[in-house]
């Protein structure tokens, strides 16, 4: 059996302090990658190199705010500084869901998170693509979608607002590189077990092991782990023949009624 690698491949992750762009460090260097642990927070981004480094996997940090042009384009050179190239890049950071329906929505909470979710993924991908295709060489870029970019909840407005338009950017950009052999992808993680959704829950005032069934056909959270899978598969030369496109790992929640 043939398995995902990436064997020698310098991949970017942001949001990869904690939660699914932990884990998905954590693979991609298992897989043999060079990873940049892109992130805000600078102790959690660099617990996790070291925790890389430590496992036998290469890893550094860089400082990253992605709603801020200058520090994205100084986190690909970061990348090329430590490692020489850019191959794979997976666009996880995001902010928390909103709270409000849309006829009283927080409008600095919505400019907060659109500049992060929306904007940010889009100036990930400007500055990604722009160092692949110099290099000629090509390359894999997963952004991280949601479940809400496809079935919308209520209450999130700001937040279902910029999944939809992740989605759009992944087309976009996956028109507009193939031809550079540049493959543009999205995963649209469902319930999955982090910070985030376990904050999302204390904050809608839920109870986790009750409302999992709500959201999954397996009736559990899926542990991050098994979206950085999904990520793996789409940068590794297995999904050769694959742009454009979104791989849902919800647990059937988007087909579901």
């Amino acid at each position: 059996m043939t398995f995902p690698t990436l064997q020698d491949k310098v991949a970017i992750i942001t949001g990869a302090a904690m939660g699914m762009g932990e884990a998905t460090a954590r693979l991609f260097a298992e897989a043999g990658a060079k990873v940049v642990v892109a992130d805000f927070n600078d102790e959690k981004g660099q617990a996790v190199v070291e925790s890389i480094r430590q496992a036998g996997g290469a890893a550094t940090f860089t400082h990253v705010d992605i709603s801020k042009a200058e520090q994205v384009q100084a986190m690909v050179q970061a990348a090329v500084d430590a490692y020489g190239r850019l191959d794979v890049a997976v666009n996880n950071a995001a902010l928390t869901p909103d709270d409000r329906p849309v006829h009283d929505f927080d409008e600095a909470y919505w400019d907060r998170l659109m500049s992060v979710d929306l904007k940010g993924t889009a100036l990930c991908l400007k500055y990604e693509l722009r160092q692949m295709r110099e290099q000629g060489s090509g390359g894999s870029i997963i952004n991280i979608s949601s479940v809400s970019g496809f079935r919308p909840q209520a209450n999130t407005v700001a937040y279902v607002a910029a999944k939809h338009g992740v989605n759009g950017l992944t087309k976009v950009a996956a028109m507009e590189n193939g031809e550079h052999g540049i493959r543009v992808n999205a995963v649209a993680p469902g319930a999955i077990d982090t910070p985030m959704l376990r904050g999302a829950i204390e904050q809608f005032g839920l109870d986790a092991e009750s409302y999992a069934p709500q959201l999954s056909l397996l009736g559990r959270f899926a542990q991050p782990v098994e979206v950085a899978q999904a990520s793996l598969w789409l940068a590794s030369d297995l999904s050769s023949y694959v742009t454009g496109t979104t791989l849902h790992v919800d647990a059937g929640y988007v087909n579901a009624r």
